[in-house]
């Protein structure tokens, strides 16, 4: 097994030996390491193979000589510009200010010019909230001040704590506990090192899930907002369409007094998804709830504890058996997706599915792109499944009912065209954060052109965006 150590450098000659010489008197095996003195000078993420007992007895060892990593309490770094007028000792009682609270700087941004104002940006170092709003409030006494929101591209304004004040910033906006936010931190540094690698703009990693956490956040409680569209496909058969800011179009098929979900979004909007669902079906707790859903992704998945029946690929049941038994699932295997799947599961809140009410439809018997693997029945009419070949992501679904005209496709096709905001907005993150969302990008353009042709004249139930009338 692995894990991860996130070591905090004291500043002298031969500590990281000595960090190497632990690890490998212990029996360890280093597997990855990665440190970069220009986003911060004193951290370095490093994970060693071995034995649980090997691996705790590392800790251990790390930690009486105090190398781990501690949560530096509430310190953040802000960065903060200030107009200040032109003129020589003019800065001077800008930094008065700031020695008084014993504050330190990071990253100063002065150049002189003929304005009557001179633009200084400054990062500073604060380790207390109650310090920012006293610091501000006699900076402005001074001179015009304002912090800005700032983005970590070529350059960073905290270069000695950078690491620390990003994990006390996640964990601040999500509320989380410290180890889900040395797990963010870890994987966070993953998909940098990775991009690094592949050459691609690597400290763009941390805004991006940066991002990812205040758009979660942003987006809950009274300031979530979906797109609910109805339709009756047949008498007495009602489809509502409801199209979260972000994770999976959830769909209901509603007929007599049974309803039947095609997939449900992120765990995070539980409560707001409770909400709009009793808005549409007051006594939806006494209601038949069956679920069937296209693919295992968690953004397809969250809340499948609320069915009484889920249906499924013998391939989705065998990735949720995995997730039970802390096997990484299919999409943790490839390791360009595994950090961004663990981060996503820490930010949304989710949880592994118990199979108690699990239906199989079938698996994979051929190689064929869309494989027939079995069908049921809801109200009159009865549904076929068939599945991909894993360009989307293995155990993909398509979900038709010929008679009707209706196919759910999962991601197997996805709506862009007609997005939300939001939705756009969401869209941008993943495919930055996981190099791509298909697990085969070729595989899945030939499967989505087969869809295409074979469900011509229906009408598209995309895994996200909006309903499609695909005509003939």
């Amino acid at each position: 097994m692995k894990e991860t150590y996130i070591i905090r450098l004291p500043n002298r000659a031969g500590v990281f030996l000595k960090v190497c010489e632990i690890v490998s008197l212990r029996g360890g095996s280093i597997a990855r390491i990665n440190y970069n003195n220009g986003i911060d000078m004193n951290t370095v993420f490093l994970e060693v193979e071995g034995s649980k007992e090997t691996l705790s007895c590392i800790r251990e060892e790390l930690d009486a000589n105090h190398y781990l990593a501690k949560r530096d309490g509430d310190l953040q770094v802000i960065l903060v510009q200030m107009r200040i007028p032109d003129g020589v000792g003019t800065v001077m009682p800008v930094l008065r200010v700031i020695s008084r609270h014993r504050v330190n700087i990071s990253f100063v941004n002065y150049q002189h010019s003929d304005e009557q104002n001179q633009v200084v940006r400054m990062g500073l170092h604060i380790d207390s909230a109650e310090v920012v709003q006293q610091l501000l409030s006699e900076l402005e006494e001074v001179c015009e001040s304002e912090v800005l929101n700032y983005e970590v591209t070529d350059r960073s304004v905290d270069g000695s704590v950078f690491y620390a004040t990003f994990a006390n910033e996640i964990r601040d906006i999500l509320g989380l506990e410290d180890k889900q936010t040395e797990q963010i931190l870890i994987q966070s540094n993953r998909i940098m090192q990775m991009l690094d690698e592949d050459n691609r703009a690597y400290l763009k990693t941390f805004d991006y899930i940066r991002r990812f956490a205040r758009f979660i956040r942003d987006h809950s409680g009274e300031n979530f907002h979906a797109r609910v569209t109805k339709t009756t496909p047949a008498e007495g058969l009602m489809l509502t369409a409801i199209e979260p800011p972000c994770g999976s179009s959830v769909y209901i098929l509603e007929y007599e007094n049974r309803l039947l979900f095609v997939d449900c979004g992120f765990a995070c909007y539980r409560k707001e998804m409770l909400r709009l669902i009793h808005d549409l079906y007051p006594d939806f707790e006494k209601r038949r709830k069956e679920i069937v859903i296209t693919h295992a992704d968690i953004d397809h998945t969250g809340l499948l504890d609320l069915f009484d029946r889920v249906y499924l690929s013998q391939s989705c049941y065998d990735n949720f058996v995995n997730e039970r038994n802390h096997v990484p699932n299919y999409r943790e295997q490839n390791i360009l997706h595994q950090p961004y799947c663990i981060i996503s599961k820490i930010i949304t809140g989710y949880r592994p599915p118990t199979p108690e009410h699990m239906e199989i439809l079938g698996k994979r018997t051929s190689r064929k792109l869309l494989c027939r693997i079995g069908q049921f029945t809801f109200g009159k009419w009865t549904w076929y499944a068939d599945e991909g070949m894993g360009g989307h992501v293995r155990g993909e679904t398509v979900i038709s009912c010929p008679e009707l005209g209706i196919v759910f496709s999962g991601d197997i096709f996805v709506n862009i065209k007609q997005f939300t905001e939001d939705q756009r907005d969401f869209n941008l993150l993943a495919p930055y954060l996981m190099t791509s969302v298909e697990e085969d990008s070729g595989l899945a353009k030939q499967t989505r052109n087969l869809f295409m042709e074979t469900f011509r004249g229906y009408t598209i139930c995309p895994g996200h965006g909006p309903m499609l009338e695909h005509k003939e």
